[in-house]
């Protein structure tokens, strides 16, 4: 029973690091990185598709995205999606593939960017207290019931806390790095 919980928390927290990394990918930094257009989604035959599905994003340089459509027909709309997304990015239509410069960040969208960070990482963090207040809630149901005794609760508790402190040490150095990459010129 309390390896399930601990086994479940560390599941959890995981997840949460996955979800925090996946929400850098999304915040831009001066380089260029597929991983930006993650959020395109391009009508595709009447429905929206996300754009890896249509498209193959590759990095030309440290500042150019080129993207190649699956078919041919489909750079127009996918460079439509590309500028309707919101990211800032004005693709060139070389008639087979798209290039994307990605524009340098001025000092005031590379602050903005990193309070997004910030707030991305201040989400994983709760997340994490969460996950870890529900785990030690279940502990204290199993103790209330006396399925298992007090000690064991206190050593899976300790477990549950290391397990928070390097979810949490994760954290802080994967937002040091994202800021680091952000103010970097």
């Amino acid at each position: 029973m309390i390896n399930e919980i601990k086994k479940d928390a560390q599941a959890r927290m995981q997840k949460s690091l996955e979800s925090l990394s996946h929400a850098f990918g999304q915040i831009r930094t001066g380089k260029a990185h597929p991983s930006i257009l993650g959020s395109v989604m391009v009508p595709y035959y009447g429905s929206d598709t996300p754009i890896s599905s249509v498209a193959n994003i590759t990095v030309k340089d440290s500042r150019t995205l080129q993207v190649v459509a699956f078919e041919r027909n489909m750079l127009g709309a996918v460079d439509k999606a590309i500028q309707s997304a919101g990211l800032n990015l004005n693709p060139t239509n070389l008639g087979e593939l798209l290039l994307i410069s990605m524009p340098a960040l001025t000092e005031e969208t590379r602050k903005g960017f990193t309070k997004q960070a910030r707030s991305a990482a201040e989400d994983a963090r709760v997340a994490v207290r969460n996950i870890r207040r529900d785990a030690l809630g279940d502990l204290k149901k199993l103790v209330k019931d006396k399925e298992i005794s007090e000690d064991e609760e206190r050593r899976a508790t300790a477990d549950i806390d290391k397990l928070t402190k390097d979810a949490e040490a994760q954290i802080t150095k994967a937002t040091e790095e994202k800021e680091k990459d952000l103010m970097a010129v």
